[in-house]
């Protein structure tokens, strides 16, 4: 088992274990820091929409209603509230286990990839990055939340201090910056929005239009 199957399964048994309380857990986090940031990615989401490690469905409520939805989660548990959850909303939308490092679908297939709060979790965050850009038709757009590296020092420090502890017990990291792995893979940054001394970052970006 390579190191980065081994992390891989930890944050998926951080998660199972987590499930049930999860929402909960992350309420305080979003009042505090990342209001209106669902709403901000979710309402440009439009046609085929793919949302990787989509969690308990947190963002099921605040897609337009035009778009057509598929949600990966490598958490079954997690996967599982998600099902109930739009099942109460009403929302048809196809979940399904998947892992957001080695998407199980074709090339081009999604106008939309959306990701929040998750690229901080996930291993190999840069090869998230680059299977969404694989599975995006020339033109689509990436739309991100997530929590970042400050660029305030005394911030960054902070971040620093805490990440061992953050990554032991959460698998969380503090200190990355997803718009480096964003522009390394070609895509176009039209938005960069960065709030609460630089830790919180919103990011629309597009796909390269196919070449006439």
């Amino acid at each position: 088992m390579t190191n980065q199957t081994a992390e891989t399964e930890r944050i998926r048994s951080l998660y199972e274990k987590d499930a049930a309380k999860y929402d909960r857990q992350i309420r305080f986090f979003e009042r505090m820091l990342f209001s209106g940031g669902r709403e901000w990615v979710c309402s440009q989401a439009e046609g085929d929409v793919l949302e990787i490690a989509i969690g308990t469905g947190r963002n099921l409520g605040l897609y337009p209603d035009e778009v057509s939805l598929t949600g990966i989660e490598y958490s079954p548990a997690m996967l599982e509230i998600a099902r109930m959850r739009a099942q109460e909303l009403g929302r048809k939308i196809d979940l399904r286990v998947g892992d957001a490092q080695a998407l199980d679908f074709p090339a081009a297939s999604f106008d939309t990839v959306i990701c929040t709060l998750a690229l901080c979790t996930i291993p190999d965050d840069r090869a998230a990055v680059s299977e969404a850009k694989r599975v995006l038709r020339p033109g689509g757009r990436f739309l991100l939340l997530e929590h970042v590296r400050s660029p305030a020092l005394a911030v960054r420090l902070g971040q620093r201090v805490l990440e061992p502890l953050m990554l032991r017990f959460e698998g969380d990291h503090l200190l990355r910056e997803p718009v480096e792995h964003l522009r390394a893979d070609g895509f176009e940054i039209e938005q960069l929005l960065r709030s609460k001394l630089g830790i919180v970052e919103r990011i629309a970006a597009r796909k390269a239009p196919q070449p006439s």
